[in-house]
């Protein structure tokens, strides 16, 4: 089950934290690791530090835009160090944990824990792409955990959770009734902005602020495909109106 669980770490400035969080990956059997835009990458520092998990570093999938790392994904899981004011589902490790491995039984498409830059981390146009966050509690007085670190925490509680889940499989919805993927997702999205371009919507709301609240919100749903079609046949039949 674990071989579906996709680490994505966003412009990641140390290549040294690169191997590091392969070997905490390693150390909790986790393989799949993508790197979006990383500053350094291939780099001898990344493989040194990996020490015996070099297999991750050389399978390790680099990609342009999280948008591209995440777009097969069921379920987009973003680490943020505090807390947020919109609408967000935010977990804890074990929590998020839980929630990860019950979307694995029910969903044949990989889940991505997302972890952001070591100084900023993710911005809110990377967060408005995850589905929910997971928020790891730590000393107020000291809250900022390195990258390698927090992988380490999420790796350990989604390992010690695998042990853990003994239930049957849940059955798999087939076809249109199977949960929609980030990337289609991103598509309604899309689409959804055009009409209310379209239609002359936004006035003098501020766009960019409109549509990230309606993505996050499209996002904590988990529309099935079949729902996401019926949401394009409307807003098609809108254009076709208009």
């Amino acid at each position: 089950m674990l071989e579906n669980i996709r680490v994505v770490m966003v412009n990641t400035s140390h290549p040294g934290n690169i191997g590091a969080a392969a070997r905490a990956m390693k150390n909790m059997n986790l393989t799949q690791l993508y790197l979006v835009d990383p500053v350094e990458f291939p780099s001898a520092e990344a493989a040194s530090r990996a020490t015996h998990a070099v297999d991750i570093i050389n399978s390790a999938v680099v990609c342009a835009s999280l948008e591209a790392a995440t777009a097969d994904c069921s379920l987009v899981i973003g680490t943020s160090a505090r807390e947020r004011t919109l609408n967000w589902v935010v977990e804890n490790p074990h929590q998020m944990a839980a929630t990860a491995l019950a979307q694995l039984q029910s969903a044949d498409a990989p889940v991505a824990i997302v972890f952001g830059r070591e100084r900023t981390g993710l911005t809110n146009e990377e967060l408005a792409l995850c589905h929910r966050l997971v928020h790891i509690p730590t000393n107020p007085d000291c809250t900022s955990l390195n990258v390698a670190a927090a992988v380490q925490v999420i790796a350990y509680e989604l390992f010690n959770s695998s042990l853990e889940t003994h239930a049957e499989p849940a059955t798999k919805p087939e076809g249109d009734d199977q949960v929609a993927k980030a990337g289609q997702i991103q598509t309604l999205h899309q689409h959804l902005y055009q009409v209310m371009t379209d239609i002359e919507f936004f006035g003098s709301n501020n766009p960019e602020n409109v549509m990230r609240r309606l993505q996050i919100f499209l996002n904590r749903s988990q529309p099935s495909r079949r729902e996401l079609n019926i949401l394009h046949g409307i807003l098609t039949a809108m254009q076709r109106k208009l």
